[in-house]
Formats: structure tokens, C-alpha cells, sequence
């Protein structure tokens, strides 16, 4: 947990809430706040199995589960490509498509790039390679462009010009490669962002979604096949906005989804009749199942 990713205080709080689960349950457990000498940890606390709850940056970009394979350590989540493939929203949007997953129409712009948008506002401005919303915009005005790019490149290289989609937002868990359920946010700010997901109070979480059954159901294959086509494993989160037609669009996947008391996949286990300790004890399950 930890680490020195943007969302670096929310994966201290996933951390602490699946290290009480663990050891509640039994489990001889530590909680490593990780940093460069995480190697000599890991193998002074002689680590035989790593529950990941590293949110962002080399958390969920494939380095740690690199490191971890290097190590012959079994991990929790997915591996290493389906990591760096969600992380990166250019290039799961082009996997989503040579898939035929539905993505809102987009463009991916470079520090310094010049280049026509040929979709109606709004527009959702945010870094290729970032979670949590960090350094995410939605303009209606194509003058605040050049802001809001500044604002996403002061992240990494690359931003993405997304159409925002009107309508619903929905979040789909997926355990194991079986949908869990669904819930629908409605944040009380502009959008769902880093403060409106993890302030307690600014959003309403509608579990399940208010959705039609078949609407429910095309969200939820689109989500699934999302995940399967980055090739996804263990516990993940996949958001999506619902237009006004009904028809879902997918935005990314979340490899290690959050823990916290606020957290989407808790509450989706939740209504799938999962506890907290459930939870953490199916992720881990199949962990321990993989390696006998």
C-alpha cells in the first residue's frame, strides 16, 4: 500500500481496511508502505503472497506485479500487460475497439500537439495514464482548452479528449470473471471526481442502478468484455457512462479498485450478499487456489 502515486493517501486507507480483514481472518499479515526498499522487505518479512492495494502510478501499471514475478511472489489482481494495458487509457480505448467495446469518441494529444476535435462539446480532458480523476476536466467552452490540457500534461505526456457522454454513470464489479453487480453515482459536484469519490456525503450511490433490466444487462456485458479483453484477472472495476438512449459506453477498467469506506466494489459485493471480509477473502482465495 502507499507508495508515491497521486493516490498515494487513498491506498494507505484501501491498505489499512484489507490488513484489518486479513488479519481478522487469520492471516499472518504485514502492511509494507512501499518505497525503494521494498525488495529487502519483502524478503526480510519472508512474504509468501502480496495483497495489492496500490492504487495508481507503479501500483497499477504492471511494475510492482513485474517486480512481484521476478520474486516467484503470487499476487493478488491482474498481471503484468492487462496492468500497464488498463492504466493506459489510449491503449485499452484501442484494444476496447479492435474488440468492439463501446468507448465515447475520443483523441489522444500530445504536450505541444496541435489537432482538430471533430465531436461536440462537452469534452472530458484527462491524462492517459492517471486514476482516481486525477487531473480530469470537462469543458463546454473551447476556449478552456489550453487550461485544461496544461492541467492533464502536468501529469505525463499524453492527454485524452474524450466526448462526454450525457446520462448515467455507472461502475460494474467483476469478481473472478463473473459480474458481481452495479452501482449508479451521482455526485453532487460537476462529476464524479477525486473529492466527490472519496469526501463522504458528495455522491449518492444508487445500489443497484436505476436501469432497465436490459440496459443493466448490456452494461454489464460491455463491462465484462472490458475486462476480458485486456485480459483482466482477480477483482476489478470497470466505469461507464450510460447515454440517454441507453446504450453504455465504457470508460476504463480499474485493475485494483478501492478499499475504502467510500470505496464502489465494497458496496457492489455488498448488494451481491459479500461482506468486506468476504471480499478480500475471495480476492485472496483465488490467489492461494492458482498457486497449489
Amino acid at each position: 500500500m502507499g507508495g508515491t502515486s497521486s493516490e498515494r493517501d487513498v491506498s494507505l486507507k484501501s491498505g489499512k481496511a484489507i490488513y484489518n480483514s486479513l488479519k481478522k481472518s487469520g492471516f499472518n499479515t504485514v502492511a509494507i508502505d512501499v518505497g525503494h526498499d521494498i525488495c529487502s522487505i519483502l524478503a526480510e518479512e519472508k512474504i509468501e503472497l502480496a495483497f495489492l492495494a496500490l492504487h495508481g502510478g507503479y501500483g497499477e501499471d504492471g511494475s510492482i506485479q513485474g517486480l512481484l514475478e521476478v520474486l516467484g511472489i503470487p499476487y493478488t489482481g491482474s498481471g503484468v500487460l492487462a496492468s500497464a494495458l488498463a492504466m493506459d487509457k489510449e491503449a485499452s480505448k484501442k484494444i476496447f475497439l479492435y474488440h468492439n467495446v463501446p468507448v465515447p469518441p475520443f483523441v489522444v494529444l500530445k504536450s505541444g500537439q496541435i489537432r482538430s476535435i471533430e465531436f461536440d462539446l462537452p469534452w472530458v480532458i484527462k491524462p492517459a495514464a492517471e486514476g482516481s480523476s486525477v487531473g480530469v476536466s470537462i469543458i463546454k467552452n473551447e476556449n478552456d482548452l489550453e487550461k485544461s490540457l496544461e492541467k492533464a500534461f502536468s501529469f505525463g505526456p499524453r492527454a485524452i479528449v474524450e466526448k462526454f457522454i450525457p446520462g448515467q454513470e455507472v461502475h460494474i464489479g467483476i469478481l473472478e470473471g463473473k459480474v458481481l453487480g452495479g452501482v449508479e453515482v451521482r455526485p453532487s459536484l460537476e462529476f464524479y471526481s477525486y473529492e466527490a469519490k472519496y469526501t463522504a456525503g458528495l455522491t449518492e450511490y444508487i445500489l443497484p442502478p436505476e436501469l432497465d433490466d436490459a440496459v443493466y444487462a448490456s452494461a454489464s456485458e460491455a463491462a465484462l468484455s472490458a475486462h476480458s479483453a485486456l485480459g483482466c484477472k482477480g477483482a476489478t472495476r470497470v466505469d461507464l457512462r450510460i447515454d440517454m438512449e441507453g446504450d453504455p459506453f465504457v470508460l476504463e477498467v480499474n485493475t485494483i479498485p478501492g478499499m475504502t469506506e467510500t470505496s464502489l466494489l465494497p458496496k457492489i459485493a455488498g448488494l451481491a450478499g459479500l461482506g468486506f471480509d468476504d471480499l478480500i477473502n475471495g480476492i485472496i482465495g483465488a490467489v492461494i487456489n492458482e498457486t497449489k
